[in-house]
This record gives C-alpha cells, structure tokens and sequence, in this order.
C-alpha cells in the first residue's frame, strides 16, 4: 500500500490528531495558522489549539492577488500562476511556523487548506440562466503537500455548492460542533471581509440558521487604502471621527440582498468601492469626508448584522459571540451592543477559543471530519464531508 494512504488508514484510527488549520481572506492581512489537537469526531469532538499565529503577506504578493481578485475578467495565466504560487507560499509559512514552535512536520497528521479565494459567484450574484452557483479558491492542495510533506486537505467549498449549497458560509459545521449549548441560545458572528453568523437554538432545537448578511470589513478596508493608505480602519479610529451619511446610509440599505431570503451569500465581488459609488450617485451626494465615508459603512456592516439576526432568529433570549477582525474595531463593537441593547455581545475569548483563530480552527475541524467520514447533520446545510485530498508523494 502506498505510504500515504496507509497513514490515512492509520489517522482515521487514531483517538486524537494534530491538524494544521489554514485561512486566508479577502482581507488579504496573511495567512491565519493554527495548529490543533482534535480528539474525536462529530459530536463528540473536542478541539484544542496548541499555537496560533497569522504570518503576513508581502505587498508584492497582494499587488499580485488583487490583480486577479473579485474581477469578472482577469488575466488567465496570472491566476494559473498564482495557483501555484499562493501554495507555495503557504508551505512555506507552514515550514516556518513548525519550525518556531518545535514541531517536526512528521508530527502534524494532515494540513487543513481553505485556499485564497478570487471570485464567490453565487446564482443570486450572477443571475445568468444555465449557470449554477460557483466559487473560486487558489493554492493547489498538491503543492502544499509536496513541499510540507504532509497529506492536505483543501477546497473544501466545491462539495458543498456539488450538494446545493452556495459554498459558504461554511461556519455551520464548526459552530455546530464546538458551540452547540444547551443552556443557551448562542449566535456565532464572524465579521471578516464579508460578515456571517450561525444560530445554534439551545438544546439542539430545529432552527439552525447560518448565512452571510453582508458587508464585514471589506468596504472599510477599501476606503481605508483608498483615502488613508491605511490596510484598515484600526480599532475604528476613522469612523469614530466621522458622521453618518444618513441619505447614503439608506440607500446602500436598499440595496436588493438585504431584502433576500436567509440562507444567502456575498463578497467582494457586490461590496467593493463602486457599490459605495453607485449609491452615492444614486443619492445624490457629491462632495464626501473621508471620515464619514468610513463611519457610514462601518454602520451599514453594523446594521446589515443585526437585520440579518433578527430576521433569522425565532427568540429573544440570546448571546452573540464575535470573532474575526471586526471584533477588535472598538466603533464597529459599540454600535453592535447598541443594535443588541437586551442581549450579550461577547468575543469567542469568552468560550475558550481566540476570536482570530476561530475560522483556521473551523477548517481543521472540517478535516477531521473527512477524515473520519462524517456527514454532518446540522439542520442548517447540505449533510457532506468536504475537501479533496492530496498526498505528498
């Protein structure tokens, strides 16, 4: 047998697994690695993180990213390139990361990929006839595994559209595992470039809910970079400066996915600097402060989060866990625990597990459970087990 089918066999067998967690996204800040002891599966599965560390991308290879990223014509070669080198890229950081923390790459059972995305094109996003729901991830799981010599597991979003989802958010099974309570309703927030949540009713009641609701940090990055050469809005201090843009506000709040039915998804490819644009137009505002620009989206994310909750939510008894780079944005926090004055809005700190961790946590878990077989049933998404398997030699 093949050496690496036979420790495929022989991790399926094991009682626990140390896993590699890899997330990167449309943020663009590095590559999120989490290295992850994980006993179990299914419902019985218990996650430890063992290090944690988010190693950061040069400006060259964002220049390079952006080139390709959320555009509906890109360069064909750069993106067949950028396959390979993103990968590349990532086992390398993965060498380096095992490297400081005394692990040898023998030790790490299998490496978790999520990959970069380039372009989330959703039915609802395209609205072409004949074309179904897609998604596109870069950073070849073959490459990975050759240069890390460990068996990797990536693309995990292609099994979920191949069973009717829309490829994300893929949150659920992870919420679902780690965060199910029974002794409270809990609501798992992840604000990112694009922000989603999970409901996990108490108990295991029917009710599961998890979507995207809309724009995360993506906009106010953009601005950011745009007026301020800043990559993001630190702890808010732009927002906190400006005033609302109420007319604008509202206009961006009319756009038709706020009104879509849950579950849905979106990206970059819908929020980006020409939907601030085109409502800006559309309300007929000319000149702007920069400052302000930046607090009006900071609102929209806010408000477009808790439209999303309230929608999906059947009770009023609930906690709000948030992880994600919008956790640390102090302005975009406070006007959160506004919109929620009778329920808690807390960090995943709280529950034991790093709020910036969370999603290369998230994707590990998705590993294990390939690995061990199991199709989740969360009542809120298709019941798979994702991922393509690579094997290093």
């Amino acid at each position: 047998m093949n050496r690496a089918l036979q420790q495929l066999s022989e991790m399926y067998s094991k009682t626990s697994r140390l896993i590699i967690g890899l997330m990167s996204g449309t943020s663009l800040d590095g590559l999120d690695i989490a290295l992850c002891r994980i006993t179990g599966s299914g419902a019985d599965t218990q996650a430890g993180l063992e290090h944690y560390e988010t190693f950061g991308y040069s400006d060259d290879f964002k220049s390079d990213i952006r080139s390709i990223f959320s555009k509906q014509q890109a360069d064909l070669q750069k993106v067949t390139l950028l396959n390979a080198v993103t990968a590349n890229l990532h086992a390398e950081m993965i060498l380096n990361a095992l490297k400081k923390w005394n692990v040898k790459p023998s030790e790490v059972d299998c490496i978790a990929s999520h990959g970069q995305t380039i372009y989330h094109s959703p039915k609802r996003l395209h609205g072409l006839s004949g074309y179904p729901d897609a998604t596109l991830q870069i950073g070849d799981g073959d490459h990975i595994a050759v240069k890390t010599g460990i068996i990797t597991i990536s693309d995990f979003r292609q099994k979920h559209i191949a069973a009717g989802g829309e490829g994300a958010p893929l949150a659920l099974y992870g919420d679902h595992i780690l965060f199910s309570s029974k002794e409270e309703n809990r609501v798992m927030l992840n604000i990112g470039g694009i922000s989603n949540f999970t409901f996990l009713p108490m108990g295991g009641a029917a009710g599961t809910v998890c979507s995207d609701t809309g724009p995360g940090n993506t906009l106010t990055d953009a601005l950011s970079k745009k007026y301020f050469n800043a990559p993001f809005d630190k702890d808010g201090g732009y927002a906190g400066k400006g005033r609302v843009i109420e007319p604008l506000l509202e206009t961006m709040l009319l756009h038709p996915f706020f009104k879509e039915s849950l579950p849905k998804t979106t990206g970059p490819e819908l929020f980006n600097l020409q939907f601030i644009e085109d409502c800006r137009n559309a309300a007929g505002i000319d000149e702007v402060n920069p400052e302000d620009l930046v607090t009006t989206a900071s609102l929209l994310t806010a408000r477009s989060i808790a439209m999303g909750i309230k929608r999906a939510l059947t009770v009023d008894s609930y906690s709000i866990y948030v992880s994600g780079g919008g956790c640390h944005n102090s302005f975009l926090m406070e006007k959160l625990r506004e919109l929620f004055p009778n329920n808690k809005v807390k960090l995943t700190g709280e529950l034991g597990f790093n709020p910036d961790a969370k999603e290369a946590i998230l994707f590990a878990l998705l590993a294990n459970e390939t690995i061990c077989g199991s199709s989740l049933q969360t009542g809120g998404g298709p019941a798979v087990t994702m991922g393509k398997i690579s094997l290093p030699t």
